[in-house]
């Protein structure tokens, strides 16, 4: 979309030295290198294994919310109960309760060594998980124990055994 600046801020803005123009953080005709990337994981996995693949990536996705909500609320389930190949956790209340907001639990999980899920979107204060095929159940399991371990500490923090910045 359109970049906002004031004028001085023009030799800053991205560019394309092609055609005379700044840094390069852009390209005239977008990211091309992923097309092929895309192209060929369909074509290498064909419509079995993409079936398979998305059949895994849905399997991780149950299998995770179901472990995560005893401990998170898990918002937009099917009406069997279900997720898709991804499924977002509330950390709304946490707010309320004590404080925490989802950065702060963004910013926690990397002291565990993740990289924070999706934060806030579809919806303020959540993390949407994305669980892909590529995953081990090993994986799966150390992010919900880093998950469900942050959730003992709002916990504590809660009841007032630990304050919301240590």
């Amino acid at each position: 979309g359109p970049i906002c600046a004031a004028e001085h801020l023009r030799p800053h803005l991205p560019g394309d030295p092609v055609f005379g123009e700044g840094p390069v953080s852009e390209a005239p005709y977008g990211s091309a290198g992923i097309l092929p990337i895309s192209w060929v994981y369909i074509a290498l996995m064909g419509a079995a294994g993409l079936t398979r693949a998305s059949q895994i990536a849905i399997l991780n996705a149950n299998y995770m919310a179901h472990r995560l909500s005893e401990h998170f609320a898990v918002v937009y389930r099917g009406p069997g109960g279900r997720v898709a190949h991804e499924f977002i956790i509330d950390c709304r209340s946490f707010e309320r309760s004590c404080g925490i907001l989802v950065e702060d639990i963004a910013k926690r999980l990397m002291d565990y060594g993740f990289h924070s899920p999706t934060m806030s979107f579809p919806v303020a204060g959540t993390l949407m998980i994305e669980p892909t095929e590529s995953e081990s159940r090993t994986e799966l399991d150390r992010l919900c124990d880093a998950l469900i371990a942050i959730r003992h500490e709002i916990a504590a923090i809660e009841s007032g055994q630990l304050h919301e910045t240590d």
